[in-house]
Formats: structure tokens, sequence, C-alpha cells
């Protein structure tokens, strides 16, 4: 798995760079066909010059074979941000993979919607 961590308006430290890496370790145990994931973490000062918070942002493009997930967060803590975003993308992959399992287990045969009609006519045997 290739991943890649950028900052824009901020530095990213160490520190941020462990957070994330640890982070992206736990999705990638749940799902291993992961081609690439690039987080970027930025810093919005748009509301700080009204006396508003400055926001932290965190956002993630994760490439499987045939799809590509999007996330990001916002919070005034990078560390909060940085773990609510790996929160969604791991209910993103927890959801394709769900899809992707229920893709093989159907088959191009009939699935239990469809009821034989000599089965449903038969009397039941007491």
């Amino acid at each position: 798995m290739n991943v890649s961590i950028s900052g824009h308006h901020i530095s990213v430290t160490d520190a941020m760079n462990t957070a994330v890496r640890e982070k992206l370790e736990k999705i990638e145990r749940h799902f291993d066909q992961i081609q690439s994931i690039q987080v970027i973490l930025s810093l919005d000062n748009s509301g700080a010059s009204d006396g508003g918070q400055k926001s932290h942002k965190a956002e993630a493009i994760m490439r499987v074979s045939g799809k590509e997930m999007f996330v990001q967060s916002f919070d005034d803590d990078m560390y909060k941000a940085i773990n609510d975003m790996t929160d969604k993308l791991e209910r993103q992959v927890r959801k394709y993979k769900t899809r992707q399992e229920g893709k093989k287990t159907q088959g191009a045969g009939r699935d239990g919607r469809y009821v034989d009609n000599d089965i449903a006519d038969a009397e039941p045997v007491v």
C-alpha cells in the first residue's frame, strides 16, 4: 500500500505522520486490496479574522481496484480530525467489502427471492 501524506498551509510533523500511519494500518488489516492512499492535512484560517476558531481539516483519497473513496473531516484539533477521518474511511471500506462479498455469494443463479413453483404448490407433510 502506497501512503502519501502532505500538508497544505501546515507542516506535517513526525507525530502527525505517525498518527496517520497507525490509523491507516488498522484499515489495511480489514481490507488488503488497497492500492494507494493520499492524505492531505490542512489549516483553514478563513474564520480566524472574524474571531472564529481555526479549523483543521484532514482528508483522504483511497484507491482500490475500480473505485476511489474520498473522506474529509474538520475539527479544532488536528488529531481529532485525523481520528474522525480514519473512522469515516473505515466505515466506507467495511461497506465496500460487504458489497463485494455479497456479489461473490450471490452468483449467477437464482437467489432466495424466487420460489420454485413445484415446491410452493406442494402440500406440507404432517
